[in-house]
């Protein structure tokens, strides 16, 4: 199973359009490893010819440029994408804009939680895909769905379940404790080529070649730790790595939590929750403009390195 990190950033990119903090600044000026980040998607194929984009990122047209195996192929039809399906894990907009930039009456299914299909739903412009041409499919909160395409299966299997989020910021209540969070707002993916549920190795949780796709999470808990553990490759939450580092670098008056995003550090953040989770590789995604992780000298970047977590960046390949 090949993947691709289409997107490594949270919302707004790196650099962020309108961002003059200094690590915003270093990239623009191409600083030695400092990297521009788009925003956050991946895609996986069974065969690499046939593919599911894992989130519509604003940067997918980008993305796609920057990608050759999503590109139309040269014995392809006039109109054509090697994209068949497209799955979403909550309906921010750094998740659902891209779909816009798809709607050029080319058919594929898209994927979501009944939650995230009726916020499509009641916004008209998504119209622009018009459903008798792109097919909504609901994800099951707890479930495991054959991912196809307008030609048939992809072989990828996915195993959708619940994490703590929030819903999406256009989204809120002000007036709600919760701001009208729900189950179904975000969703993380076990990821699998088809066939491989119940091949589980001795002494492993999980079946060889699963990758979990999580990129946003307010927190770890037993049973999420429970249920990655064993997994071959870990695509995690890298939104903030202190809670208060928007503020701290006067940027933004939110937490990572108020986002809800759990942080990198400290004693409740994802370093110390998933420290003793058994997994192949574990590598941050959706990283955030102020996270110092972005720049590979700094404290940070060394922490999480020395933790056994790598820093995902576009264009990184994984075989799993």
């Amino acid at each position: 199973m090949k993947i691709r990190v289409l997107g490594s950033a949270a919302g707004g990119g790196f650099p962020q359009w309108n961002c003059n903090a200094p690590l915003s600044r270093a990239v623009r000026e191409k600083r030695p490893g400092f990297l521009v980040r788009t925003q956050s998607s991946i895609a996986a194929s069974a065969n690499g010819r046939s593919w599911a984009v894992f989130n519509a990122s604003p940067d997918i047209r980008e993305q796609i440029a920057a990608t050759p195996e999503l590109q139309p192929r040269a014995d392809g039809a006039l109109r054509h994408t090697p994209i068949g399906a497209i799955v979403l894990t909550n309906a921010d907009v750094d998740h659902i804009a891209g779909l816009l930039s798809l709607r050029e009456r080319e058919p594929f299914i898209l994927y979501a939680t009944a939650r995230v299909l009726k916020t499509l739903a009641e916004n008209s412009i998504f119209q622009v895909l018009n459903p008798d041409v792109v097919e909504r499919r609901e994800l099951p909160l707890e479930g495991i769905t054959e991912l196809e395409g307008p030609e048939g299966p992809l072989g990828l299997s996915i195993e959708t379940f619940a994490v703590s989020g929030k819903v999406a910021l256009f989204l809120e209540n002000a007036a709600d404790r919760n701001f009208g969070t729900a189950p179904g707002d975000t969703i993380g993916i076990a990821l699998r080529p088809s066939g491989s549920q119940g091949s589980v190795p001795r002494g492993k949780t999980q079946p060889d070649g699963t990758l979990f796709y999580i990129p946003g999470c307010a927190a770890v808990d037993d049973i999420l730790r429970k249920r990655i553990d064993g997994g071959a490759c870990l695509l995690f939450d890298g939104t903030v790595f202190h809670d208060t580092e928007m503020a701290d670098t006067g940027v933004g008056s939110k937490t990572g939590a108020r986002m809800g995003h759990m942080a990198i550090d400290g004693d409740n953040g994802t370093l110390a929750a998933l420290r003793d989770v058994n997994l192949g590789r574990r590598i941050f995604v959706h990283i955030n403009n102020t996270n110092p992780i972005l720049d590979p000298g700094s404290e940070a970047a060394k922490t999480v390195e020395a933790a056994g977590w790598e820093i995902g960046y576009d264009g990184m390949e994984l075989t799993v």
